[in-house]
């Protein structure tokens, strides 16, 4: 894979489990170092309890599996989503000997701030700073990065701006690092629809109608983003748990609204932002991947090849898999994990 390539695979959301008795054996998770402790009274994810460390600005509620000694693996989930995309994928890579480290992002599940005084900013460089600070409270010096969503532009930015902390990465839906001169540039009119949300968000009253309906809302993002997967409720309501973060609506709508300057950053991510404008090259090892039915707004392939200069691949994987591509085809998103950890060897 030392060149472009595109691979199609045909997902197998389940067939995994066939090993489930390895798979179950895993699920005591490493344990970790720092500050990281339980979570009493807090309700676990569907794969394990949580855990917390205090890291920057955040408590960070994440979950571990796998061996402490293997080599580390940040999986970073997205929006409007939970750590549970992960479900399926985390067991896989830890019976594959990986530590396996899954955080929720500030304003989602159990990731609180430290402080009230501390603003709801979710520019992008705050989360990805989120993750290395994390690394930084779990004492871990480097890891595989891999994400989808606000997850991979979290993973996208960490291996750009940190490549000594970032061992490879997977990214679905490639290069996501943005900034707001290039948001906005006005795209074309069935592009722009694409985004109506990210307008809606930018009004008062869409800020007050999702606060009223954050879980309608929310599900119905996840059946236009994936439209052929047929969750089912209780596969949304596993997620829709993590969006009764006191701090979740504060860091959706500013999201959405900083990326169309509408809100401020804080000063400190100033040159971080700079350099990001930049559109920096990835110079890790790392596989981009995408599904065939992903309904959310996206860039092509090729649109983003030439932003990753190391070892390299593109998977496109079929079979009416949308953009919740862990949790859709976790064999797939797996297996991308194993095979980029062997491009950084």
């Amino acid at each position: 894979m030392d060149n472009f390539s595109s691979e199609t695979a045909t997902s197998d959301r389940r067939g995994f489990l066939r090993g489930s008795a390895l798979i179950a054996a895993t699920l005591v998770g490493g344990v970790a170092q720092g500050k990281a402790h339980a979570a009493p009274g807090r309700a676990p994810s569907s794969f394990g309890p949580i855990r917390q460390v205090d890291a920057g600005v955040l408590d960070i509620g994440y979950v571990e599996m796998g061996p402490a000694s293997g080599t580390p693996v940040l999986l970073f989930h997205g929006w409007p989503y939970a750590i549970d995309a992960f479900a399926e994928v985390a067991p896989l890579l830890a019976a594959r000997g990986y530590r396996v480290i899954v955080p929720h992002l500030r304003g989602h599940g159990a990731t609180l701030f430290r402080s009230q005084a501390t603003p709801r900013n979710a520019q992008q460089a705050a989360l990805a700073a989120d993750g290395i600070a994390l690394m930084d409270a779990l004492r871990i010096p480097k890891a595989i990065v891999a994400g989808f969503d606000w997850g991979a532009r979290t993973a996208d930015i960490m291996a750009a701006l940190w490549p000594e902390r970032c061992t490879a990465l997977v990214s679905v839906s490639g290069y996501l690092i943005g900034s707001q001169a290039a948001n906005a540039k006005p795209l074309p009119p069935a592009a722009e629809l694409q985004w109506w949300y990210q307008f809606y968000f930018a009004t008062e009253r869409g800020k007050a109608g999702y606060a009223a309906n954050t879980s309608a809302f929310n599900k119905q993002i996840w059946q236009l983003a994936s439209p052929k997967w047929t969750f089912d409720d209780a596969t949304f309501e596993r997620s829709a748990a993590v969006f009764a973060n006191p701090d979740h609506v504060e860091i959706v709508i500013h999201n959405y609204r900083w990326r169309l300057g509408l809100a401020d950053g804080e000063r400190q991510y100033d040159a971080i932002e700079a350099r990001l404008a930049a559109a920096p090259v990835i110079s890790i090892p790392a596989i981009t991947m995408e599904g065939d039915a992903n309904g959310a707004p996206h860039p092509q392939p090729e649109q983003y090849r030439a932003k990753f200069s190391g070892p390299y691949g593109h998977r496109l994987i079929t079979g009416g898999i949308g953009h919740n591509l862990p949790q859709e085809a976790p064999a797939a998103f797996a297996q991308a994990v194993l095979d980029v950890a062997k491009l950084a060897r």
